[in-house]
């Protein structure tokens, strides 16, 4: 994909442009972005705090905009890892995600924000955190119901 380069100054807006454009044909999607967790490597913050509202703003904005043309869609956001920049490297805490569904009944809690403190204050850990995959394409408020009680 053009201008895809793992680092801060990728195509954020063309990566969900390309998504979007296979909506038609697939049923499932998934979508990488590197540079918040390369900034974390380089123990750069505002570099990291840069990333992640360009993501925000060019990815998921994006997405979500594209995603209302479709009857049906579920949207995970989520990162493969934590890369605190105070320690430079991958560390083992939890990582935050959402979800998002157009069907009602599916959306948990609304939240006003999305971080690690956001996470931590919604108790929701899926562990192995390789689960939440499967859950995510199945059933998946009954699954994660589940997992808080």
């Amino acid at each position: 994909m053009e201008g895809a380069t793992g680092y801060t100054d990728t195509n954020y807006a063309g990566k969900a442009q390309k998504a979007l454009e296979h909506l038609d044909r697939l049923s499932f999607i998934f979508l990488h972005v590197e540079a918040p967790d390369e900034m974390g490597h380089e123990g750069n913050l505002r570099g990291k705090i840069k990333a992640i509202e360009d993501f925000d703003e060019q990815v998921v904005g994006t997405v979500l905009k594209g995603v209302k043309l479709h009857p049906e869609y579920r949207i995970m956001v989520l990162s493969d890892h934590p890369t605190p920049i105070s320690i430079k490297t991958h560390s083992a805490d939890p990582s935050p995600f959402a979800v998002f569904s157009s069907k009602s009944g599916e959306n948990l809690r609304n939240a006003a924000a999305f971080g690690e403190s956001q996470a931590r204050q919604a108790g929701i850990l899926v562990s192995p955190g390789h689960r939440l995959l499967g859950m995510f394409l199945g059933d998946w408020r009954g699954r994660i119901e589940k997992e808080l009680h």
